[in-house]
């Protein structure tokens, strides 16, 4: 199979696994604990765009940065895709932190240790693709 098509695959998983365990911690898991903590700062309705450049990009980031330097090898993927996350969601985190009003520790730790879950969890999805599409 092409490399093409399969970082095309891969991508197509790390995609699918991120948004399908987003979905759940946004809309079963966790949304009282996001709601208690920023129930002021909440738009009525999600801004569907916003949200789609992040869930049709973020992927990108992991193939990028976890998937493809791990060379499909899923342990190296676990690690750097929990280190994307910790990156990615920390800097979101610890900035809100950083200037926002009323932002909550427990919140901007539950949030980066998710990160780190679901980013690790992409990676590792993206990584085994990738290997089992070689031919």
């Amino acid at each position: 199979m092409r490399v093409m098509t399969r970082l095309a695959l891969s991508y197509l998983a790390v995609l699918l696994l991120v948004g399908v365990l987003d979905y759940l911690w946004l809309r079963v898991i966790a949304t009282s604990w996001y709601t208690q903590a920023m129930a002021h700062l909440l738009a009525p309705e999600p801004r569907l765009l916003a949200a789609a450049i992040f869930y049709f990009g973020y992927p990108v980031g992991l193939m990028v940065f976890a998937v493809v330097p791990s060379g499909a090898d899923a342990v190296r993927a676990l690690s750097l895709g929990a280190l994307f996350g910790l990156f990615a969601y920390g800097t979101y985190n610890i900035t809100n932190l950083a200037v926002m009003r009323d932002w909550s520790v427990s919140l901007t730790l539950i949030d980066i240790a998710w990160g780190m879950f679901v980013s690790a969890a992409g990676a590792v999805a993206g990584a085994l693709a990738y290997h089992a599409l070689r031919t």
